[in-house]
């Protein structure tokens, strides 16, 4: 096992594949600084890309990736005071009021080395838990690997949210959008409709995107400001290292504590970093400063949002649950270049496990000397309105998702889920929920009938399956008395959601539900034309998902106001009497303008007209920056294209006129 572990890092060393661990830290550097979009979103990004790529170059660049997001968000939470994303939202609490003082780059310095310190710990720890579990992991059969999925899926408990119902409706959908396509059992076709798009079911990176990174640039364009101030960095660098050795024995245990919540699947980062803030609180004898820019405030939640990532890769690539949102992308991810997680990792591939092993410690230590390097620039990055930044990220978006099965039904289908995923997140429902629900339906259902054909139902009553079984009651047990939203606030016991009285009000989510209920009777008559072991599985899904939404229609219709399942983000908060900013629709709409325009026009050509359109009439910028940065528009997806031999959208127009290769 030695000599696997050296052959690993030997293999990663090479040039070829530290290339593409440093192309992976990039783009997370990129995406980390930019508000909310998080590690779901980038991961998307890069699913195209992956396709081709040998199995090390792959894991390299999405590890990389996955490595640095919890640290690029840290620009985000000390410069601006914004999270960067769901585990980086204790930071703000005294990281921010440190750059007020003056003092952004000893903040900033601590967060990168605490960071960094994190990863690595984390991945000490999924080092030594590789030799422990080896011989656990090879004892399992399809029935505790079925069992696995299910306990995967009672995260979504914890992830449910304000609504629990909601939450289990949310999942029942993502399981429903995961069985489009061949039943893995009979290889029946399942709500494809004789639509050729479907057949081979709807892509992850198209799911990831629409649902997760659609719906955050949407809110993210409707500030309509700078995604910073004018906030100086000020000096000291060299103090904050000071700062993090003094405090060296907090940011251990904190990397502890970040481990144990990551190897649970669905908490993660929603609430590791105030876990392990509260843990440092608790500790700390004078504990007058917390909030007010004490540098242990930075050092506790930094600490452990890297070292999550390690413990959440536990069981997404030793079990196949998905410890997190992030971490089903990436399980996915797995599967896409030839990868199945469980017992195989710890026997023929070994050398892989041990080389995202390898690739998790080098990524965080470059990941963090990077941020350290690229500090400067980057804050000026912060202070660039918003709606210069969007139409690179639709351009990008639309790009990488047309990229999943090269067909133009990729872009109708991101927009459709895009729609979904705005609706999902002004009412409430949990998306993280969803993509755990669509990343598990495969797997489920083929330990499923493994476990049904080689033991029957008998499987049920095995040692294994009845400990696991015990665990997963556990997991909803706690996570019902522990639910938190995506953005990794705590659900209050008490019925307290921003709502108004007036039943007109709850219109638009009575129709949005309504409207998911009647998607579940169709699945549910589509199940019922197929063999029983093409049909247990959706149908059993479908019909939980009727009664969720049964339930929520009735509490939507006759609960009081203020009621869990009321939550609408677009309602006026009565208790600050502030109304949410318009335009929810607006960036949606520009969104389905650049896709409607590259299936008349092509892709190319969409973008040219999509940026000037854009910055002329959304951001009122001049002819001149207008056709600068549509130029660097066009110019850059080109090249990309040429450099990564990908294809373009094409339009309409080129069934009429053959159009030179960029234009194409």
């Amino acid at each position: 096992m030695i000599d696997t572990l050296f052959t690993a890092l030997s293999e990663l060393l090479s040039f070829q594949h530290l290339s593409y661990m440093f192309l992976g830290i990039a783009l997370g550097l990129a995406i980390g600084v930019l508000p909310a979009l998080g590690g779901i979103a980038g991961l998307s990004l890069l699913i195209p890309f992956i396709y081709g790529m040998d199995q090390v170059s792959a894991l390299a660049m999405l590890i990389g990736l996955l490595a640095i997001m919890p640290t690029g968000d840290t620009f985000s939470s000390i410069l601006l005071g914004i999270p960067g994303g769901s585990s980086s939202q204790a930071t703000v609490l005294d990281g921010f009021p440190l750059a007020k003082k003056g003092e952004a780059a000893r903040a900033l310095s601590t967060a990168f080395i605490s960071s960094m310190f994190g990863g690595i710990f984390g991945a000490v720890v999924l080092t030594g838990f590789v030799f422990i579990a080896r011989p656990v992991i090879l004892a399992f059969g399809s029935a505790e690997l079925f069992m696995l999925a299910l306990l995967g899926l009672s995260m979504v408990a914890v992830l449910s949210g304000r609504s629990l119902v909601k939450g289990i409706a949310a999942c029942c959908l993502g399981l429903v959008i995961g069985s489009i396509g061949a039943a893995p059992a009979t290889g029946e076709f399942r709500l494809v409709y004789d639509i050729e798009y479907l057949y081979d079911g709807i892509p992850l990176v198209v799911v990831g995107m629409g649902v997760f990174a659609i719906p955050e640039i949407v809110d993210l364009m409707r500030s309509n400001s700078a995604i910073a101030g004018e906030m100086p960095l000020g000096k000291g660098w060299t103090r904050g290292i000071r700062d993090w050795a003094n405090n060296w024995f907090l940011s251990l245990r904190c990397a502890a504590v970040g481990c144990i919540v990551g190897v649970i699947p669905g908490l993660g980062g929603s609430v590791v970093d105030w876990i392990a803030y509260g843990h440092a609180v608790q500790t700390t004898k004078d504990t007058s400063n917390f909030g007010k820019g004490d540098i242990r405030g930075v050092i506790a939640p930094e600490s452990a949002n890297n070292a999550m990532t390690g413990g959440a890769m536990l069981p997404t690539i030793l079990f196949g649950i998905p410890g997190s949102g992030a971490m089903a992308v990436f399980l996915g991810c797995m599967v896409l270049i030839g990868i199945e997680p469980g017992p195989s990792m710890v026997t023929t591939d070994l050398h892989l496990t041990y080389t995202m092993i390898w690739s998790l410690a080098l990524a965080n230590i470059f990941g963090a000397l990077a941020c350290v390097a690229l500090a400067r620039p980057i804050s000026g990055l912060t202070k660039v309105p918003f709606q210069y930044m969007a139409p690179f990220l639709m351009v990008m978006i639309a790009f990488a998702a047309f990229q999943s099965t090269r067909s133009v039904n990729d872009l109708l289908a991101l927009l459709a889920l895009g729609v979904v995923g705005v609706l999902m997140k002004r009412f409430g429902w949990s998306r993280p929920a969803l993509l755990i629900g669509y990343v598990l339906a495969p797997q489920a259902e083929t330990f499923l009938y493994q476990a049904v054909q080689f033991n029957g139902w008998e499987f049920l009553t095995r040692t294994g399956v009845i400990i696991i079984g015990l665990m997963t009651l556990a997991s909803v047990f706690f996570g019902l008395r522990n639910r938190v939203d995506e953005h990794g606030n705590v659900v209050p016991v008490t019925d307290d959601v921003p709502d108004v009285p007036q039943f007109r009000a709850h219109l638009p989510q009575i129709g949005f539900a309504a409207a998911i209920f009647g998607v579940m009777v169709i699945a549910l008559y589509d199940s019922l034309q197929h063999d029983f072991l093409g049909k247990v599985f959706p149908l059993s899904v479908t019909v939980v998902g009727i009664v969720m939404l049964g339930v929520l229609l009735w509490e939507l219709w006759h609960g009081k106001p203020g009621h869990h399942s009321h939550f609408d983000a677009e309602l006026i908060d009565t208790q600050s009497g502030c109304a949410p900013p318009r335009g929810l629709w607006a960036g949606l709409g520009w969104m389905a303008a650049l896709i409607l325009l590259a299936v008349l026009l092509g892709f190319v050509l969409a973008v040219a007209v999509f940026f000037l359109a854009f910055m002329r009439l959304r951001a009122g910028a001049t002819w001149l920056r207008s056709l600068h940065l549509t130029a660097w528009a066009v110019g850059g997806i080109i090249t990309a294209a040429w450099l990564l031999t990908l294809n373009f959208p094409s339009g309409l127009l080129q069934s009429v006129v053959d159009l030179p290769w960029p234009l194409r």
